[in-house]
């Protein structure tokens, strides 16, 4: 893919990359709906549809990002297991490529957010849940306090339910083992 071959300024951009800059558009769309900056989802697209891995350089100007931005960006991706940073070099450069199993992408992605989301809230719940049990306990506790209280602990018992659910499958999505052991077509 050429220098800003996907932006629309650029008058030279092949059939196929014109046809493939709303799919890259979209790609970023949907990353954006699930909290990814959208300049990265950008970048992800191009990634996606590039035949070969990318240097920082090449993604700068592809994106006509700084290097700090796309540095940043690179990290992001990575961190998210979207982008891997791979062990061979160009030219003393720091190659790069997207994952572009989209069954992958969606595991790796969700299964690190949902991972985060249960690590916060049982970290909260932990400190939170003996804490009220304290306050329901305490003698000096006034009945109205102490009846909130149980109401609270009651929401958490529920909560914490959910996120022995969630952290199930979580544990099977990264497995492998969610919707009947395979994803479609991967068998």
């Amino acid at each position: 893919m050429k220098q800003a071959a996907f932006g629309e300024d650029n008058p030279h951009r092949s059939p196929r990359e014109q046809l493939l800059g709303p799919m890259i558009d979209a790609i970023a769309q949907t990353m954006d709906l699930y909290g990814a900056n959208y300049s990265f989802g950008q970048l992800y697209g191009i990634m996606f549809f590039e035949d070969k891995p990318m240097t920082l350089e090449e993604m700068k100007q592809v994106m006509n990002m700084s290097k700090s931005n796309m540095s940043y960006g690179v990290r992001s991706l990575i961190a998210s297991r979207m982008v891997t940073k791979l062990e061979e070099k160009r030219e003393r450069k720091e190659l790069y490529a997207a994952e572009t199993d989209f069954f992958q992408a969606f595991r790796n992605f969700f299964t690190l957010k949902l991972q985060r989301e249960i690590d916060v809230m049982q970290e909260a719940m932990g400190t939170a849940v003996p804490e009220l049990q304290a306050l329901i306990d305490a003698a000096d506790t006034p009945e109205e306090e102490r009846q909130a209280c149980l109401r609270d602990l009651d929401k958490l018992k529920h909560a914490a339910e959910y996120y022995v659910w969630l952290q199930q499958f979580v544990s099977g999505l990264a497995e492998g083992t969610v919707f009947g052991g395979g994803l479609p077509g991967r068998e």
